[in-house]
C-alpha cells in the first residue's frame, strides 16, 4: 500500500536551515531526518536508515557534497534513494558534477522559497518513479 509519507533525510551544516526545511517537509507529509553535516548522515545511513530521498548541501565542512555522495555510492548505503543537491552554489559546473555522481536533480536554494523546493522535489520524486 502506497502512503504519502516519503522518508527524506535533509543534510546541511546550517542548524537554521535544516529546523526549517524539516519543518517545511514535516507538514507536507514527508517524514523527516535530519543531518547536521556529512558525518551525522554516514552514521544514520550506514546504522539503516534508509530514505526514499536525499536533500544534501554541498558547502559543509570536512567533505562536500560531492564527496559525501561519492562515499554513499562506494560504501554502496542507501542505493534506492533519490538523491537531490539543495544549495546557494549555482554554477552549471556544479549542476554537471552533480549529475556524474548520480544526482536526480540541483536545486538553487536563494532563487526558490521552501515552498518551491518541496513543489521541486516532489516534481524529481515523481520523474523518478516513472522511469
Amino acid at each position: 500500500m502506497e502512503t504519502d509519507f516519503k522518508k527524506i533525510l535533509i543534510v546541511d551544516d546550517d542548524s537554521f536551515l535544516l529546523d526549517m526545511y524539516a519543518l517545511k517537509f514535516g507538514k507536507s507529509n514527508f517524514s523527516v531526518s535530519t543531518a547536521l553535516g556529512p558525518e551525522s548522515a554516514l552514521e544514520k545511513l550506514r546504522n539503516g536508515l534508509s530514505p526514499e530521498v536525499i536533500l544534501l548541501d554541498i558547502m559543509m565542512p570536512v567533505m562536500d557534497g560531492f564527496e559525501l555522495l561519492a562515499k554513499i555510492r562506494e560504501e554502496n548505503i542507501s542505493p534506492k534513494s533519490v538523491v537531490i543537491f539543495l544549495s546557494n552554489r549555482g554554477q552549471s559546473s556544479d549542476v554537471t558534477q552533480a549529475e556524474a555522481l548520480g544526482a536526480a536533480g540541483y536545486i538553487v536554494k536563494a532563487s526558490c522559497t521552501p515552498s518551491e523546493v518541496i513543489e521541486k522535489v516532489l516534481n524529481i520524486i515523481n520523474k523518478e518513479k516513472k522511469e
